[in-house]
């Protein structure tokens, strides 16, 4: 039985729909919408903007906080409550991180700019040849 289910989450329409999948399909189901702050990005890192933050965490926070307010919008209309975490780091890497402590990973199919995907590569992909505990993958 899946009880625990984390769900990674950039501002991406596929995120959305797989955060849309679990609160449809497992409405009994703790659920941790993670946002990873920090990865490479074809013009240089969003690492090296936090790292001139006087406060990261907080800085991460600020970033991840568009992404939270929408998936727990999302999740209201469910009325389910979420837990929300935010990451610095790689996003695949620290998605994988954290799964051990799942059941499940839902990620989308596919997130960020056609560019994106081709200079980083996919991290839905990633996530899925290297998770600990299954992934289904929401398109």
């Amino acid at each position: 039985m899946i009880s625990r289910i984390l769900v990674p989450m950039d501002d991406s329409e596929m995120a959305q729909r797989a955060l849309e999948y679990v609160l449809e399909n497992h409405p009994g189901a703790d659920i941790t919408v993670l946002h990873v702050v920090g990865g490479p990005s074809p013009w240089g890192s969003e690492a090296t903007s936090l790292a001139l933050e006087e406060d990261i965490e907080e800085a991460a926070e600020e970033r991840a906080k568009e992404v939270f307010n929408d998936a727990q919008d999302l999740a209201a209309k469910y009325d389910v409550e979420i837990t929300t975490e935010v990451q610095l780091g790689h996003p695949a890497r620290a998605i994988v991180n954290r799964a051990d402590d799942f059941d499940a990973v839902v990620i989308g199919s596919h997130g960020g700019s056609l560019v994106d995907r081709l200079v980083i590569g996919n991290v839905a992909q990633k996530v899925f040849s290297n998770s600990p505990v299954p992934v289904i993958v929401a398109r």
